[in-house]
């Protein structure tokens, strides 16, 4: 039996809603819908949840300016669903701090693909982190547990895909990792994200971590291979 995890769908497209539900309980996962940004960002500031599926396209309220409202206050995974013509918003909604996006038409059994990962990296980051439940290095400590940073003991506002990133550089620092990798530990999947995106995820990082992102001191890129985090941090 499934351990009880609560998922919250926020998307105006009510046939598409009760398919992607009817998918979800089959998994036996518990399921909430909105149909409308207003009620959804409610829903998502006040419920326990453990993924939201956010359209971007709603009406009053869209997608983005949710999104922006949630990270204020949680690290919860959200997976952002996205029309084909919608090729800035998906960046704009990395940015802003979406775990994965996918983009309509899609089928059902990819849906469902990325949302068991991003539950299973959700609820089992703070077992299998490693033996330490806090990272401590020079400049930085990370807390698995709580998931929360800090950086010469100032917090710092990092997304729940940040905090893992972090983590898992941080981690094995001086250890020079490709893209693929990176992407296959930090999302436990094959790889999926076009070299674009990943680079997106380092870039948000280093401007929450780096004095100048420019000359990264923590994460460094290593040209024609990957990146790597500072063996001196």
């Amino acid at each position: 039996m499934r351990e009880k995890i609560r998922i919250l769908i926020i998307d105006d497209d009510q046939e598409l809603c009760s398919i992607i539900e009817k998918y979800l309980r089959n998994a036996e996962y518990t399921v909430d819908i909105s149909y409308t940004g207003a009620g959804g960002l409610n829903m998502a500031l006040t419920g326990d949840y453990h993924l939201i599926v956010l359209d971007i396209m709603l009406p009053q309220i869209n997608g983005l300016s949710i999104l922006t409202e949630i990270r204020k206050q949680s690290v919860v995974p959200v997976l952002m669903l996205t029309a084909k013509n919608e090729e800035a918003d998906k960046v704009r909604g990395l940015q802003l701090g979406a775990d994965d996006y996918l983009t309509k038409p899609f089928s059902m059994a990819e849906l469902m693909a990325r949302i068991d990962s991003l539950v299973r990296r959700y609820t089992t980051f703070n077992r299998t982190a490693g033996a330490e439940k806090t990272l401590n290095l020079k400049h930085l400590t990370l807390d698995t547990q709580t998931r929360v940073a800090l950086l010469d003991n100032e917090v710092l506002a990092l997304t729940g895909k940040e905090f893992e990133l972090l983590y898992f550089l941080a981690a094995h620092k001086g250890q020079i990792f490709t893209k693929r990798q990176i992407y296959q530990q930090v999302w436990g999947d094959e790889y999926a994200f076009d070299d674009s995106n990943i680079m997106s995820f380092i870039s948000k990082l280093r401007k929450k971590i780096e004095a100048d992102t420019a000359q990264p001191f923590f994460i460094q890129t290593v040209r024609g291979v990957g990146y790597r985090f500072n063996q001196e941090g």
